[in-house]
């Protein structure tokens, strides 16, 4: 039996929390899917989140990435950048990332399909738009959505778009976050009428620990889940990767 309070334990908590709220939604369990998200968290957590059943998981930083695939290897672990990427850091997810779910501009994109093609390889993508006014939170802008997915369609084969991804303003105000989930979502509708080739829009990754109920309310297919699961972020050397060791902005 799981201990209580456990990473294990804690997964089996999230999971029936997000079935529990399709199924409010209208929407079959097992709909919503779930992402993990390890940052700042080191190979004990992120092995007993991996024996839980978890084999994907997102990260906020390259180097994290980069910090982390070595000596988790062993665990067959799918890793997905969810964090803003810089263009010099796209080699490392070019080479150990499956996914990548803040692509956010077009610069971003060539360099990231220049390492790829250098690779051999392609990966998922979902693009980040920016649904709120927070100067902190990236994405593209939402009138920028068609021409820059027509432009990944016709000169960007390594990146197989498939949804959008978004995070929502920072304010207990439950109708300003539902706000932005939902401009997401009727932004992937409209995307999904222009019908191009080659771009999937199938997949919303919207919502965290604070939120994920509201967005799953607003039509999320996936929820990317960070403290619920591995507890407050924790900045010592037994939890923190010391490759990556920064202080947390106050």
């Amino acid at each position: 039996m799981a201990q209580q309070d456990s990473i294990s334990s804690r997964l089996t908590t999230v999971r029936q929390r997000i079935d529990d709220c399709a199924q409010r939604a209208g929407r079959a369990p097992g709909s919503v899917t779930l992402l993990p998200v390890s940052k700042t968290f080191g190979e004990e957590p992120i092995r007993e989140a991996v024996a839980a059943g978890e084999k994907r998981l997102g990260e906020n930083k390259a180097q994290e990435i980069r910090s982390k695939f070595e000596p988790l290897s062993d665990c067959g672990i799918d890793w997905v950048m969810i964090g803003n990427l810089q263009t010099n850091k796209a080699k490392d997810i070019a080479r150990m990332a499956s996914e990548i779910q803040s692509l956010d501009r077009l610069d971003l994109a060539v360099a990231l399909e220049r390492r790829l093609q250098h690779e051999g390889r392609a990966i998922d993508a979902l693009v980040q738009i920016k649904t709120s006014t927070e100067p902190t939170k990236y994405g593209l802008p939402p009138d920028e959505l068609l021409p820059f997915l027509r432009q990944v369609a016709r000169d960007m084969p390594t990146l197989r778009i498939r949804g959008l991804m978004t995070l929502a303003i920072n304010l207990r105000d439950q109708d300003a976050v539902r706000a932005c989930f939902r401009t997401l979502r009727q932004l992937r509708d409209r995307m999904r009428e222009e019908a191009i080739d080659g771009i999937e829009m199938e997949r919303l990754s919207m919502g965290m620990s604070g939120d994920f109920e509201i967005a799953i309310e607003e039509g999320s297919t996936e929820v990317r889940i960070g403290t619920a699961i591995f507890g407050g972020r924790i900045y010592n050397d037994d939890y923190y990767w010391p490759e990556t060791k920064t202080r947390p902005v106050k």
